[in-house]
């Protein structure tokens, strides 16, 4: 732009230089060499217009290459088509100058009339490529301040879930029924106490579950295993649904759990021999295992 605006300057200097010159020389001469020198001062000021209009096309030209870059603004819009046409008619009228096709005046003030024409349109979509790319700008600030709540809004709903999760783990563990008291005893036929094991008809499983406000009431079915020295479960192998799979029972006890602390007895008819040694007694309910714990039994 800088480069037009020098060369414009300095064609209009040359040219007022030549037609002083032209001036005094004039002076002394004769009419037939007026006619002559006003013909050659004609043509020298359209060379004159000449120029300096080359030196505007050039100026729009850059201007229109300045914000060329900045044309994807006007894209899905009517005006991409117009923009690209007066950038190419900028290019061609500029082609013309620098050809031997306009040489007379009437042709320079019709370029003169689509320059006035074309910079009007420059500035036009010079406005709405700021106010699109000023659009633009927003849209990403809104889209970065979205994207910075919608991490805000994900961090709080983690939170949330994992308190929830913490909360139904507290709720799940106050709902879970503890059990006290656990004991076996080796029975005799009249239902005594018996201290020798092989001499037991039934086996006798006690405990006591305490007052628990949180845990629903309802049917609850208590699972018993005694499992003997020899690591054999005892009873007729029952099965019960336990962590996804199934776990042999020797007895179990259903009752209707009223949230007070109850007392229970479970007992096993003896069907075999039994031996002296350790027996694991385990109590499940709920899908829990409430208690485990071995007994040392004599022979």
């Amino acid at each position: 732009m800088k480069g037009a605006s020098r060369m414009v300057k300095a064609g209009g200097i040359l040219v007022a230089i030549a037609l002083i010159g032209l001036l005094i020389m004039g002076l002394g001469s004769c009419s037939s060499d007026k006619e002559q020198l006003q013909r050659q001062l004609d043509s020298m000021k359209l060379a004159n217009e000449k120029l300096q209009l080359a030196g505007e096309y050039e100026t729009l030209n850059n201007e229109f290459q300045q914000y060329e870059n900045q044309a994807q603004y006007l894209q899905n819009d009517s005006l991409l088509e117009q923009y690209t046409q007066a950038k190419d008619k900028v290019e061609k009228l500029l082609a013309e100058l620098k050809t031997e096709k306009a040489t007379n005046r009437k042709r320079i003030k019709e370029l003169q009339g689509e320059i006035a024409t074309l910079k009007s349109l420059l500035r036009h979509y010079v406005a709405v490529i700021d106010s699109l790319g000023r659009e633009n700008t927003e849209l990403k600030n809104q889209n970065q301040q979205l994207q910075t709540e919608n991490r805000q809004l994900s961090s709080t709903v983690s939170d949330y879930t994992q308190k929830n999760q913490r909360l139904s783990e507290r709720m799940e563990l106050a709902e879970k029924l503890n059990l006290t008291g656990l004991s076996f005893n080796a029975l005799n036929k009249k239902g005594k106490t018996e201290k020798k094991i092989g001499k037991a008809k039934q086996l006798l499983v006690s405990f006591t579950i305490p007052q628990n406000n949180s845990t629903p009431v309802g049917e609850k079915t208590f699972y018993v295993r005694i499992v003997s020295p020899e690591g054999t479960v005892l009873g007729q192998g029952r099965t019960f649904p336990f962590e996804g799979g199934n776990v042999v029972y020797t007895e179990k006890k259903t009752i209707e759990y009223d949230q007070q602390e109850v007392s229970l007895s479970v007992y096993h008819n003896v069907t075999s021999d039994l031996s002296k040694g350790s027996y694991l007694v385990e109590v499940f309910v709920d899908n829990y295992r409430l208690a485990s714990r071995s007994f040392a039994m004599n022979r």
